[in-house]
């Protein structure tokens, strides 16, 4: 009897160690707080430099988020979601907005991270969804205005993303731009001929920016937070990186050579001076003079 109970015993232990041990990993995988060192950017889908530092940047990919800091790369936490769509709060360092695929399959609708995107909670599931916002912008003016773009429509919330509606159905934007002081001015990339379109009522509708930009495809945009008159872009058009410092109306071709289309491009809110773009290639580069030259940082796969 006293071996059976010692026995007993041991189960018991083992059985517990068990559970903690599968606990303890599944919450490692799920929400660990790691960063995992990396050597490469694979498939990036957005960029943002983060609020208080402006050498660390934020590139949302296929397989996760990553962190570039101090000439090193690594992952944030053991997400593998793909994500899609991507932006930062414009006040808050540690909040992050997401959308796109998990891992496993779907879409993950619209998601928001308050710790530096170690784990992330669905805020929403769109309209029509759960939604995989390809496009997704957020209003540095107000954050309540969200704004992303799925199967051809523009979804608009005023509640910083509980809830959405479909204000325009016709469409077709590769990114979406809030405007650094108006949260009802919206611009739409549009990869396939018509530059950047402007919306001035919330995303009711569109209409072209500048003649200088159609006929020719848009992918990468960024409005200087601290100046809205200056916008960057990368314009088929124009022939590659272009700068405008009248709201869009006129560009000037900026004499800067990159490895592919530049497709992402983030100003460092304090100051903007400092601007990163994320090309095609998977290559991140680096500027110290608002855009006007810049430098490789992470040489991209070939």
């Amino acid at each position: 009897m006293k071996n059976i109970k010692i026995i007993v015993f041991l189960l018991v232990i083992v059985i517990g160690l068990w559970f903690l041990f599968k606990y303890s990993a599944s919450e490692r995988t799920s929400d660990s707080k790691e960063l995992i060192p990396v050597n490469a950017i694979s498939h990036g889908h957005g960029l943002a430099v983060d609020l208080l530092n402006p050498e660390k940047v934020y590139i949302a990919t296929h397989h996760g988020l990553l962190l570039f800091e101090s000439g090193k790369l690594y992952q944030v936490g053991q997400k593998r979601d793909d994500y899609m769509g991507f932006q930062q709060h414009p006040t808050d360092s540690n909040v992050f907005y997401a959308s796109g695929h998990p891992l496993s399959g779907g879409n993950i609708g619209f998601q928001k991270s308050i710790d530096g995107g170690f784990s992330w909670q669905k805020i929403s599931n769109g309209v029509e969804g759960p939604v995989d916002f390809h496009a997704m912008a957020i209003s540095p003016a107000d954050p309540n205005y969200v704004y992303g773009w799925y199967q051809g429509s523009v979804q608009r919330s005023v509640d910083g993303g509980k809830n959405f509606e479909i204000v325009n159905k016709n469409i077709l934007a590769v990114q979406l731009v809030a405007d650094a002081e108006d949260p009802k001015k919206v611009y739409a990339a549009n990869p396939a001929g018509g530059g950047i379109l402007v919306s001035r009522d919330a995303g009711v509708t569109f209409s072209s920016l500048s003649a200088d930009l159609s006929g020719g495809g848009v992918s990468g945009m960024a409005v200087d937070p601290k100046n809205a008159k200056h916008m960057l872009v990368y314009s088929e058009k124009i022939g590659g990186l272009a700068e405008s410092s009248d709201s869009g109306l006129t560009w000037k071709k900026v004499p800067a050579s990159f490895d592919g289309t530049i497709l992402f491009i983030s100003f460092f809110r304090n100051d903007p001076k400092v601007v990163y773009a994320l090309a095609h290639s998977n290559s991140l580069y680096k500027s110290t003079d608002s855009g006007s030259t810049w430098n490789l940082l992470v040489e991209g796969q070939k």
